[in-house]
Parts: structure tokens; C-alpha cells; sequence
């Protein structure tokens, strides 16, 4: 029963994390959200209620512990400003100029952006499979943005460059936050990351300086699913559901994040997607896969968004 919980709740959270990019698209595109107001609101709203989930739920002492030691919260905050606000401005930004299902797929080549850079440290050495997951994550990259016309981009070039940039995002966020996740609750340092980067960007644009009553009731709702599903049960069943299931079924059904934004951006949204970006999607599919089923790379590349 428990591992049949866990199995809904890491593929109820993929699906969400997948939606929430699209609903994101939407929310730029057609109701002109600011790109910097979202991710001040939805980083600020999500880290408060996962921190709130920690209160009532778990070890609420850790939420102030975190805090007492000057080295830790010096790596809390760096972690919140360089790992969690900029994978998400990141990822918002791509999906502003682009489109959910380029924005994410981009995102997925953080995977073999840790591998590159660990074995670039001599952490690891270069092996078949990683030969096989570059080359994968290359030949997608190459259909998905070009649609098999190397003289003319799919997407606008914005958009390829806020993704990459959430790929390195991503990477960062996953090396950086091992040595905080053994000391403390996921919930804590997560909710606490997330708080710290919307609290960083409301200098630049508060969430209060917003338009709302131009919003209609649709808006609103897009909004409500954007940051309570799309952010903060997303996170929080994946992590439950790492109670019950290995890292390497959490990578793999994580993989149903990027399917399930290319699908409802196709047939949600409408937007057009080539022959080739078809074959780039599934080799990028493919390389995310066969990350998932190598349980010694899975538990490098493991880390929620």
C-alpha cells in the first residue's frame, strides 16, 4: 500500500510540475502576467506553505535551526539566490519567449550538464552510458530547436538561451544542495530557498504592484493551479514519495514532467511542433530514461524542481 501511494504521488506531482508550465505559457501570453511578478509571487506563496506543511507536520524546530549555524545559513541563502530563484526565473523566462514544451525539455539537460562537470572534476570517469546520454540529449536538442532546418530555429532564440541557462540552473541547484539536504528536512530547505528568491525579487518587481482587477476569474485560476499545484504539491508529493520509492523510480516516473508539457502544449495550447521536434522529444525522453534506470546517475540527478 505504501509503495502504491507513493507511485500516485510522484506521478500526481510530474503531471502537475508538467501543467504548471504550460498554464505559465498561457498566463504570459494570453493575459500578459509579468514574467518577474509570477515567480516573486509563486516563490514566495509555495516556500511559505511548505514551510507551514513542516510546522504542523514534521520537526518544526528544524525551521529555525537552519538559521544557527552561520556556514549553514551562508549555503541556505546562496542555495536560495543561485539555485532556486534562478532555476525558476530561468524556466519562466524560456517559457515566456518560447513555450512550455522547449522550456522543459531544456531544463532536462541538467542531468548530463552534473555528469559533464563531474567528470571534468575527475569524480567520475566517462563511461558507454554517458557517451549514449550526451549524445542523445545533443541529437534531441539539435530537432527540438532547429526542426531539422539547421538554417532557421523552431523557437526564438531567447527562449534557447533562458533554457539552457535553466539546465546550468538546475545543475547548480542539485550539486549545491546535497550537503544541506543530509542536515535537514527537504521541506525546510526547499521552503526556505523558495521564500529567500521571492523575497530577493520583490525589490525589483513586489507582488503587490499588480493590476488585479484587470484579471478575469479564468486568470485567477490559472494562477491558483500555477502556485498551489504547479509549485507547492508538485514539490511536496515528490517528496513524499520518496518515502516509499527508490531514487531510481522517482527519476524515472519524474520523466512524465516533460511529456506532460509537450503534450498539453500541443494539444492544449495548439502550438505548432515539426516532424523532427517530434524525434528530438523522444530522444531527450530517451535520455532522461536511461539516466532514470542507472540507479548510480539517478541519485546524482535526483533533485526535484
Amino acid at each position: 500500500m505504501n509503495r502504491r501511494n507513493g507511485l500516485y504521488l510522484v506521478i500526481t506531482g510530474a503531471i502537475f510540475w508538467g501543467i504548471g508550465g504550460t498554464v505559465a505559457h498561457k498566463l504570459f501570453h494570453q493575459y500578459a502576467i509579468n514574467v518577474n511578478w509570477l515567480v516573486t509571487t509563486r516563490l514566495l506563496i509555495a516556500g511559505f506553505l511548505l514551510l507551514t506543511v513542516q510546522f504542523f507536520g514534521k520537526d518544526r524546530s528544524q525551521i529555525l535551526v537552519v538559521w544557527k549555524n552561520r556556514r549553514t545559513a551562508v549555503q541556505l541563502i546562496i542555495f536560495g539566490l543561485l539555485g532556486m530563484l534562478a532555476v525558476q526565473y530561468t524556466y519562466m523566462a524560456s517559457i515566456k519567449h518560447g513555450n512550455a514544451a522547449v522550456a522543459t525539455l531544456l531544463q532536462y539537460l541538467a542531468p548530463v550538464m552534473v555528469i559533464i562537470y563531474l567528470i571534468l572534476r575527475k569524480q567520475t570517469v566517462l563511461t558507454q552510458r554517458d557517451l549514449l546520454t550526451v549524445s542523445l540529449a545533443l541529437v534531441g536538442c539539435f530537432f527540438l530547436l532547429t526542426n531539422g532546418l539547421i538554417t532557421q530555429l523552431s523557437v526564438p532564440t531567447p527562449a534557447i538561451v533562458w533554457g539552457v541557462l535553466s539546465g546550468l540552473s538546475v545543475a547548480f541547484y542539485t550539486l549545491y544542495a546535497v550537503p544541506l539536504l543530509k542536515q535537514y528536512d527537504s521541506l525546510v530547505i526547499v521552503g526556505w530557498a523558495m521564500f529567500i528568491g521571492g523575497f530577493a525579487l520583490s525589490f525589483i518587481h513586489p507582488p503587490w504592484q499588480m493590476d488585479f482587477t484587470s484579471l478575469t476569474v479564468g486568470a485567477y485560476l490559472y494562477l491558483f493551479f500555477v502556485i498551489i499545484f504547479g509549485t507547492m504539491f508538485a514539490f511536496w508529493f515528490y517528496i513524499e514519495s520518496l518515502q516509499s520509492l527508490s531514487p531510481k523510480d522517482t527519476s524515472l516516473l519524474g520523466s512524465l514532467e516533460p511529456l506532460a508539457a509537450v503534450l498539453t502544449t500541443v494539444f492544449w495550447l495548439k502550438e505548432p511542433f515539426g516532424f523532427f521536434q517530434w524525434i528530438g522529444t523522444a530522444c531527450i525522453l530517451g535520455m532522461i530514461l536511461l539516466l532514470a534506470l542507472d540507479k548510480k546517475s539517478a541519485s546524482k540527478t535526483n533533485q526535484p524542481l
